[in-house]
């Protein structure tokens, strides 16, 4: 088993401690003080350890608090064309009719076609997004 910090702090201290040392040499002094020294540190190192675990779990949670305002606001669309991905498939509103047609990465969203209505539309996204694809040329 590895020794964490303060075990090692508190066994180097137990080592001196069962040394009795003649405290009135400067020897015995300066390791006593460098012993409280690295005591010290170590449970500012420990304090450090717990404030940066605590932060990151603080950062998690704004993280999803985050997303969840950007889905709030801005709606399951990243791309601007109005498509919502789900299991693969895109489906985007008809701007004729209104209905919801339904494509895959595999279509070109530069040519879709409207079953309810048969209009020919595109997604109108600017070619950066997932359900476009290889299809740049939007």
């Amino acid at each position: 088993k590895i020794m964490t910090l303060t075990e090692r702090a508190a066994y180097l201290k137990g080592l001196a401690d069962g040394l009795k040392l003649d405290e009135t040499k400067p020897e015995s002094q300066i390791l006593k003080e460098v012993i409280s020294l690295l005591e010290d540190i170590t449970n500012d190192v420990t304090d450090l350890g717990d404030d940066v675990r605590e932060l990151g779990e603080y950062v998690e949670e704004l993280d999803d608090d985050l997303a969840s305002v950007e889905d709030d606001v801005y709606g399951e669309d990243e791309c601007g064309c109005g498509c919502e991905e789900e299991d693969g498939e895109y489906e985007v509103e008809c701007p004729s009719c209104g209905a919801i047609v339904t494509f895959s990465e595999d279509d070109d969203p530069s040519d879709l076609i409207c079953p309810e209505c048969g209009e020919h539309f595109d997604c109108e996204c600017d070619g950066d997004c997932d359900c476009c694809g290889d299809h740049e040329d939007n």
